[in-house]
Order: C-alpha cells, then sequence, then structure tokens
C-alpha cells in the first residue's frame, strides 16, 4: 500500500504493519502555522487512530519562539496547561523525505480546543460553503529566500550579512535553475513524494528567491498541502546546509515574499460556480459576489492574511504588494486579481496573501469573506485599471498599517465573529496582541542608528 492511498483506521494501521514500523511521526499545526509534532509509539498511535490522543494545550498559548502569552483565556497559567484531545486524520498520510519507510499524519485538535484551532477554523468555513452549494478549490503559491546558512551560522552572525543562494536579480532565471538543477530537481522530488505537487518552479526577482506554485485541490487538502510545503522545505533546505525562509520582507532592498491564494468554486455537480461566458470577463454573479465580499472584508480581517509585524513591512507601494483592498482583471498591482479563463480555470487570486501566513488561516478568510458576500449579494467597487499604487482608493479599501491596528479592526468585525466564531476571534486577536506588545520591547537598528548620536 501506498502512504497515499491510506483512507481509513483500516488503512492506517495495515500500511504501518505492512511497512514494520515501530514509531510514526504526528504533528499538528499552531496559530502560527507552524508544526508541532512527535514521534508515536506504534501501539499508542494504532489506540490513538480510535480514541484520540492528548497532546499539550500550550502550542495553542504560547508564539513562535515558545514564550507564553500573558492574555489568553483559554489556556495560561491560570489553567496549568492541561492537555487538549487531538484526533489523528487517516487520510493525511504521507511518506517522509529523508526518513526511508517513515510516515507523517497530520492532526488536529478537537473538542473545547477545536474552536481554536486553525485546521478546524478552515474546515468550519469549508462546511459553510458546502452547506450553500459549493465546493471550494484553492491553490497556493509561495517565494522564499535560500540562504548558504545554517541554524548556528544566522545568529553567530546576529541575522546581519547572510549570503544568498545567488546574486542579484534574476527573475524566471534558466541558468539558475540550471546551474541548481540538483536542489530543483530535489524540491520537485519532495513535492511528489510528500504529495505537494508543484505546478510551476522559478527563480523570483531577488537574490536566492524562488517561487513554487503547488498544484490546486480542495481548499482543505490545499492548505494542508500549503502547510507541508513551508514546514518541509526548511528540512530540505538545512539538510542541504542551506536555511529557507518564508518572512514577509527580510530586506528592505528587495521586494517581500508573497503567499498568493488562487480561489474557485464548484457547484455540487462540479460545473464552475464561478464561470459565465454570456458576462464580461465570463464573472458570473456567484463570482462578483465572492469578489466583493473578499474585498469589503479585507481589511477586517488583515490580521489572518499578514499575521506578523513583519507582514506590514512587504506592504508598501511599488514592491508587488497591495496597500488598499482593489480589485482588477489580470493586474497584479491590486490586492484581488480577477483571472478570466474557462470553465476549469475561472478563479480570483488573493494577491494580499504573504508567505508568512498561517495557510490555514489565511485560506480561510479569504474564503469566509467570499462565502459573506454571496451570502450577502455584494457588489464591488470599480474595478481598477492601470496602475493602483497611482492611483487614489476610496477611504473603505485602506488597509490597516500595522499589526495592532490590524488586531483591532478583526476584533471589533461582527462579520468576523459570524464566520469564525465569538472564541476564535478573541483568542487569535490577543495573540496578535501579543506580538505587537513583544516587539515593542525591543529597539531596533534603525532606532540606534537615527537617534543614537543626533538627537
Amino acid at each position: 500500500m501506498q502512504a497515499r492511498q491510506v483512507s481509513n483506521v483500516a488503512d492506517a494501521i495495515a500500511i504501518i504493519e505492512e511497512r514494520g514500523l515501530s514509531h510514526i511521526k504526528v504533528g499538528l499545526f499552531d496559530i502560527d502555522g507552524v508544526m508541532r509534532g512527535k514521534y508515536m509509539s506504534k501501539a499508542k498511535f494504532v489506540a490513538s487512530l480510535e480514541k484520540g490522543f492528548a497532546f499539550c494545550d500550550v502550542v495553542l498559548g504560547w508564539d513562535v519562539k515558545d514564550q507564553l502569552y500573558d492574555n489568553a483565556k483559554y489556556t495560561g497559567w491560570h489553567t496549568g496547561y492541561p492537555d487538549a484531545p487531538v484526533r489523528i486524520l487517516p487520510h493525511t498520510c504521507r511518506d517522509v523525505i529523508g526518513e526511508e519507510g517513515m510516515l507523517l499524519f497530520i492532526a488536529e485538535f478537537a473538542e473545547e480546543a477545536e474552536a481554536l484551532c486553525p485546521r478546524g477554523t478552515l474546515r468550519r468555513v469549508i462546511e459553510k460553503a458546502q452547506s450553500m452549494g459549493f465546493n471550494p478549490f484553492a491553490a497556493l503559491e509561495y517565494e522564499f529566500f535560500l540562504f548558504k546558512e545554517t541554524p548556528q551560522s544566522i545568529r553567530e552572525k546576529n541575522f546581519r550579512n547572510l549570503e544568498t543562494i545567488t546574486p542579484d536579480w534574476f527573475g524566471y532565471s534558466m541558468i539558475r535553475n540550471s546551474v541548481h538543477a540538483d536542489l530543483y530537481q530535489d524540491i520537485l522530488s519532495m513535492s511528489e513524494t510528500m504529495d505537494f505537487p508543484i505546478e510551476g518552479i522559478h527563480s523570483e526577482t531577488g537574490p536566492g528567491v524562488i517561487e513554487a506554485a503547488i498544484a490546486v485541490d480542495s481548499a482543505e487538502a490545499a492548505a494542508d498541502k500549503g502547510a507541508l510545503f513551508k514546514t518541509f522545505m526548511k528540512v530540505l533546505a538545512q539538510r542541504r546546509d542551506l536555511m529557507a525562509t518564508f518572512m514577509a520582507k527580510w530586506s528592505g532592498d528587495y521586494p517581500g515574499q508573497s503567499g498568493h491564494i488562487h480561489l474557485s468554486l464548484q457547484h455540487k455537480d462540479g460545473t464552475s460556480a464561478f464561470y459565465d461566458p454570456s458576462q464580461t470577463h465570463c464573472m458570473s454573479k456567484i463570482q462578483r459576489h465572492f469578489l466583493a465580499g473578499q474585498q469589503a472584508l479585507m481589511p477586517e480581517f488583515l490580521c489572518m492574511i499578514a499575521p506578523t509585524i513583519n507582514s506590514y513591512s512587504r506592504m508598501i507601494p511599488g514592491f508587488w504588494a497591495p496597500t488598499d483592498a482593489t480589485w482588477g482583471v489580470e493586474n497584479r498591482t491590486t490586492a484581488l486579481r480577477v483571472i478570466p479563463g474557462s470553465a476549469s480555470s475561472q478563479r480570483v487570486e488573493y494577491r494580499l496573501g504573504a508567505a508568512d501566513a498561517n495557510p490555514y488561516l489565511a485560506l480561510a478568510a479569504a474564503l469566509a469573506s467570499g462565502l459573506y458576500g454571496i451570502e450577502h449579494e455584494l457588489e464591488p467597487q470599480a474595478q481598477v485599471k492601470g496602475n493602483a499604487y497611482e492611483q487614489t482608493h476610496d477611504a473603505s479599501l485602506a488597509l490597516p498599517a500595522t499589526l495592532w491596528d490590524a488586531a483591532q479592526r478583526f476584533k471589533q468585525s461582527t462579520a468576523a465573529k459570524s464566520c469564525f466564531g465569538e472564541t476564535f476571534v478573541e483568542h487569535y486577536v490577543i495573540s496578535r496582541e501579543w506580538e505587537e506588545r513583544e516587539f515593542r520591547k525591543h529597539v531596533t537598528d534603525w532606532e540606534m542608528e537615527r537617534y543614537f548620536e543626533i538627537i
């Protein structure tokens, strides 16, 4: 049996027996999209397939540096950080690169903790789509920089003067992908082995930056694939004494790193809900309402799309990242790009998405806002033609400029509470407020250089 043929508990047990595994890898994704997990003994894994297992709920109560939130209600010192129930998902079974015969299963929080679980949050949005008569499909694409560094060297250098794998600006370079063909082939091989197949991969504009577009799939599967790609791209790089970063912007000298989201809806009979050849740009009424919802709620849902302090460094005019909730047709200067095509390719690209976002939450925000537009039959504002950066837009389309501001918009959003639940909104807001407060404790290099002598 192949790993991706596993679909239920019986299959999972059978493949473990067939491979003679004593231990199996199990992982889940936290609020920031970081994969947390462990090796689990065969006996414990088999028992957990049926009844689940317990995972310390601290992973829902700390940040990317394992620092504990001081403002959370769900978990904290006041609760003693108890275990939370977790379910293993047999159909997510995958082979693991670099570990012959090893299997990896994705898990997710259950019961009360499910309200905060990123994967559970996305699934609830997908269930909403299905209740409206739609099956959502998505494809994620990521830009990431590669460095000739290790986890030790970047710290020894204090994260300064880092050496990229290639120099200069050279997007879509056949030279670069040929010289480094072994690296590209390893990435492609990993993507097939672990089932996040890459539709296209190329060098982007900037030193050492690569863009990988993952093939389209159902929305839940697409998020799994995006989350696994980010995790194991870092693994593959470090095995080669390289470092991959998905920061939204690691240097002020280069464009930021996107995590664009391509979305479409199908009716239950498999036909496109977005394609109508009788309409302008083949945009159906449903697609128009979907687009309008994404546009209207983008400022309110921004902290799910741009979740870090660094996210907002990317959102500046002229660097391929939108600053207003605009839309256009085949226009890469707008936040939403309508891509006209056929019944199989008509879609919306959510270009605001950044590489640092949690794939589950970014996709949940992009999808939920579109469904909200359909539900309320919203109409988009005027299409932007030409360079969106050089035009003045309606004040309602302005995006929050900081993570704190974005978190406050999210906190006040009745649409967010309707789409994701009050429990999730409250917890996610405190996690973003914590991130901003942690940042405020530090003095930046810019402040030192600007004020130390002169002020």
